[in-house]
């Protein structure tokens, strides 16, 4: 049987600029990345000097204008990159997702002195963000949290604990929601807090069975006092620019979803058409090559859907229900093609000789970050038959 190795993946970009940054970004993953993420993943170190290489090289900010040191590219090419990142390691994907979330509320609602101010820094300076808007009690009920922020004069004080967040401890800025007035989502607004802000304090991180090198961990503020000019938006305001940031961060969930299992899928691929039995290629048995057919087709299916959505995106025309669609399906796929990808490699895809049982530990998370699955069932019949009767 002739050599079947996985062949990088064949895309529709809209450029010769975008061609040439996606090259440049497979060169770096080879080199940078993927020759590390095995060990690194398996001891749980975080690598910073991973996040500091691509906003030296521009990939931190892709999305974001120019002006303020964006890269100005469409959602469209900006996805296809984080695939490529998440495909070498799940923790640098998501974590420039999680950063770009992080950047979102000061580039769509922040004054043109904060976005002056703060944002060469965070698109292209070093820095590296978080976003905070879960907590302990309120998860999908993000409208419940209660984190609060009371004016104390031209300064807010802000009292409370997130959970769940990435890169808690060791990012350099927090996008945070916090309550300043009444219950309910009319009552959130936003704030830029500095990491190292006083009464900021990071728990240990959790002990997860995935994605053991990105930090997940609760964050406490002990009266942590930010100035006003620090206010993201309107008072009140704040739900919004949350559920702004999230239509868009799911677009992110689900190119690193795709990522992730077509990761896997060139593992097993590659494995199958390698692995000997009764004479043969593993790949040679129709059980087998069906398994992997299926395994291609929905990835494909997911690449093309997170990608129309993000055209529409692009277009400037609404797209909360497709990027619901794209979490969803995408992310399924992704659970589906990796326990797949294990049963391809029998034995040896389940031991940590081989990648793909680390795949399908890290494609769990991505059914729950950023709005569960359940919730993205809800946001799509919504969209589809209005609101739930009450």
């Amino acid at each position: 049987m002739p050599d079947r190795a996985p062949q990088p993946v064949e895309r529709q970009l809209p450029t010769e600029e975008s061609r040439d940054l996606l090259a440049l970004v497979r060169d770096m993953v080879q080199r940078e990345i993927v020759p590390q993420a095995a060990a690194e993943e398996d001891a749980g170190r975080f690598p910073r000097e991973v996040f500091s290489l691509l906003s030296e090289s521009g990939l931190l900010g892709l999305p974001y204008d120019s002006e303020h040191g964006g890269g100005d590219q469409p959602y469209e090419v900006y996805l296809q990159v984080l695939e490529e990142l998440a495909a070498a390691r799940l923790t640098v994907g998501l974590g420039v997702s999680v950063h770009s979330l992080a950047c979102h509320g000061l580039a769509g609602y922040g004054t043109k002195e904060q976005q002056a101010a703060h944002l060469p820094a965070m698109l292209g300076g070093g820095l590296l963000g978080a976003y905070c808007l879960s907590e302990p009690a309120s998860g999908s009920d993000a409208a419940s949290l209660r984190t609060k922020a009371v004016r104390d004069g031209d300064d807010w004080v802000i009292t409370g604990t997130k959970a769940w967040i990435t890169h808690g401890g060791v990012a350099d800025f927090y996008t945070v929601l916090a309550r300043t007035g009444v219950d309910g989502p009319r009552g959130i607004t936003a704030f830029l807090v500095p990491g190292d802000a006083e009464g900021l304090s990071a728990a240990a991180p959790e002990k997860k069975m995935g994605m053991k090198g990105s930090p997940t961990a609760q964050l406490h503020f002990d009266g942590v006092r930010v100035s006003d000019a620090r206010r993201i938006g309107e008072e009140g305001q704040g739900f919004a620019i949350a559920l702004s940031a999230l239509d868009s961060g799911r677009l992110g969930i689900a190119a690193c979803a795709v990522g992730v299992a077509q990761a896997a899928l060139d593992e097993a691929l590659s494995y199958a058409t390698g692995r000997q039995q009764f004479g043969r290629p593993i790949a040679d048995f129709q059980g087998l090559r069906f398994m992997l057919a299926d395994m291609a087709t929905q990835i494909e299916a997911g690449r093309a859907l997170y990608l129309a959505a993000a055209r529409l995106r692009d277009a400037g025309r609404p797209f909360s229900r497709q990027a619901a669609m794209a979490k969803l399906f995408c992310t399924d796929t992704a659970m589906k093609v990796t326990t797949d990808a294990v049963q391809v490699l029998g034995g040896y895809g389940y031991t940590l000789d081989f990648p793909v049982e680390r795949f399908m530990r890290e494609a769990k998370v991505l059914q729950i970050v950023e709005g569960t699955n359940q919730i993205q069932r809800m946001v799509i019949a919504r969209h589809l038959a209005g609101p739930e009767s009450r």
